[in-house]
């Protein structure tokens, strides 16, 4: 980037314009004066699945798992990524997310939250391109993978994370915190994987953080951080929010509802526990569930008098 239009740290558009009219100088303002990067909206759309098991008398058992599309085109080709694409010029961010969503997904009118914007300058291969990212919670029930333009084939992987190692770092002004993550990814005919370093730093009132890509295998751009970022965001957010509601349909058991909490909190729950937390989040319905032998259990939806997310 140049400093044409600057002059001693001045824009000159301060200097010669100031006796014209907003009007007359918009009429001969030229964006090709700077150059413009390209942007792009990513998709992480996660829902709850059943995993079949191996051992056929087991019941399936549920997974927090994540879209991916393997891309059909360079760069990265055969790799996959996240859902996405790039935003027009005639539409908002949220517009293209959206847009995105039904491309890929053939959903419409879900939950949808802006994560974080990222932009090093190397993230993309091709030419310098910003990305916000998008999360996105589904009932898998109500869901029909539809491959994009630019993709060869579209799955859900189960998604996981571990923790591999954690330093602390207390000095004078404050601390610094250092994570080894590892990511995993299965389709159950491949895994996908990566470790990410998390840096977050406290120096006075000064916060920062960063995080690097240490190893990856089998994904592609920088998409890797966008999951764990996101991951966090999840499990931070379901402490307080009803964001997991949006993985339930409209109704549901007590039960069913627990284990998406464990699932994506990555820890075991007492029931009576559980239910006392939830209590004001729910309104018992006057159904219950009809399995074949099993007593029937009361199903629940969400009180709307508690919607937060």
């Amino acid at each position: 980037m140049t400093n044409e239009g600057y002059s001693e740290g001045r824009p000159l558009d301060h200097l010669n314009h100031g006796n014209i009219s907003e009007q007359q100088f918009l009429e001969t303002y030229n964006a090709g004066d700077y150059e413009r990067p390209s942007v792009t909206v990513d998709m992480l759309v996660f829902t709850i699945r059943s995993e079949a098991q191996s051992n056929y008398r087991k019941l399936a058992e549920p997974a927090l798992q994540l879209l991916m599309i393997r891309r059909g085109g360079h760069p990265y080709m055969g790799k996959w990524a996240l859902p996405g694409g790039f935003v027009s010029m005639q539409e908002s961010l949220e517009d293209a997310a959206r847009r995105e969503l039904v491309t890929e997904t053939g959903l419409d009118d879900i939950y949808l939250e802006q994560l974080y914007t990222w932009g090093d300058v190397q993230r993309d291969p091709r030419t310098r391109v910003i990305s916000c990212s998008y999360m996105a919670l589904v009932d898998s029930s109500e869901l029909e993978l539809e491959a994009g333009d630019d993709a060869s084939d579209a799955d859900w992987f189960r998604v996981e994370q571990r923790l591999l190692e954690e330093k602390r770092h207390i000095h004078e002004r404050g601390r610094t915190t250092e994570r080894r993550v590892q990511l995993t990814l299965s389709n159950g005919t491949e895994e996908l994987s990566a470790v990410i370093e998390v840096k977050e730093a406290v120096e006075g009132s000064v916060r920062s953080s960063s995080m690097n890509i240490l190893e990856v295998e089998g994904i592609a751009f920088d998409h890797a951080k966008i999951m764990v970022y996101a991951l966090e965001r999840l499990r931070s957010k379901v402490e307080y929010t009803d964001i997991a509601f949006n993985l339930m349909p409209e109704t549901f058991t007590l039960t069913a509802l627990q284990k998406v909490y464990e699932i994506i909190s990555g820890k075991k729950l007492l029931a009576a526990a559980f239910r006392r937390k939830i209590a004001d989040w729910v309104i018992e319905t006057e159904e219950f569930t009809g399995n074949a032998g099993h007593r029937p259990s009361r199903l629940y939806r969400l009180n709307p008098e508690r919607m937060t997310t």
